[in-house]
């Protein structure tokens, strides 16, 4: 089997789609993750695809902490742009809760990040960590929004990044074959089922996605999270979706 690789899709608070679909793969792609080379993102999809390499036994713990951060945003006047509501704090927290002390070790050369520098607007993939914290400012770099998540970009290495969802929103990975998740309904290998009439396709940031209605309402609840229930039902999406790659591919196990 040639090398696999995963990528997860920029998609703010649609990652629960994505713990649904590693949820999947951790319980019936034994044969992909035999042969899974590393795990590319961005944002979300970064934050997904660090748990996915360095802590997929924390897989429940990133649930309940997607569904307390939505909880909290939800419950904010204006969301995440509400003034005094800290964004940027509270995903460091929950990422500082789920890593493991040698997180950074275990993803240099297997988890690669996208970022997008502030000034230029160029891409960079970064797959080397010298330390934990190294790291999370990587995660923190590639799901930083500006205005939306705060005001101030997050500075790496002398350099100030943004989300790497402006310039590479789905990175594909040099060798092996890339197999690419998106809670977006499009030509993604693991996305929802396009469903509406239209079927214009779109080209965002490097994903190939249908524009519809059905991705316009989640793109908006990208950035403001629905409610619990429809948060559990887009975990179960995910779940559902990758199952159904697995059985096409023969890989269940």
């Amino acid at each position: 089997m040639t090398i696999l690789n995963l990528s997860f899709a920029a998609c703010g608070f649609l990652g629960i789609y994505h713990l649904g679909a590693v949820g999947a793969i951790l319980r019936h792609g034994d044969k992909l993750l035999g042969s899974l080379g590393g795990c590319a993102g961005a944002s979300a999809g970064a934050l997904v695809a660090a748990v996915l390499i360095t802590a997929p036994e924390k897989l429940e713990n990133c649930k309940e902490f997607t569904y307390r951060f939505a909880d909290a945003v939800r419950q904010q006047r204006f969301g995440a742009v509400t003034p005094g509501y800290n964004f940027m704090l509270t995903l460091r927290e929950g990422i500082e809760e789920i890593l493991p002390s040698e997180a950074h070790s275990l993803a240099t050369d297997r988890l690669h990040v996208s970022i997008t520098h502030s000034k230029s607007g160029k891409n960079h993939i970064i797959s080397k960590f010298t330390s934990r914290e190294e790291l999370i400012k990587a995660l923190l770099a590639s799901s930083y929004v500006p205005v939306y998540a705060g005001l101030k970009p997050v500075e790496l290495r002398g350099q100030k990044w943004i989300d790497g969802g402006f310039s590479d929103g789905l990175p594909v990975l040099p060798t092996g074959r890339t197999i690419t998740l998106s809670p977006f309904a499009g030509l993604q290998d693991v996305c929802p089922v396009h469903s509406g009439r239209f079927n214009t396709p779109l080209r965002l940031a490097n994903m190939n996605i249908t524009f519809s209605m059905e991705n316009i309402k989640r793109l908006n609840q990208a950035l403001f999270p629905p409610s619990n229930c429809r948060m559990q039902s887009l975990c179960e999406d995910g779940f559902n979706d990758a199952v159904r790659f697995l059985q096409r591919e023969d890989w269940m196990s």
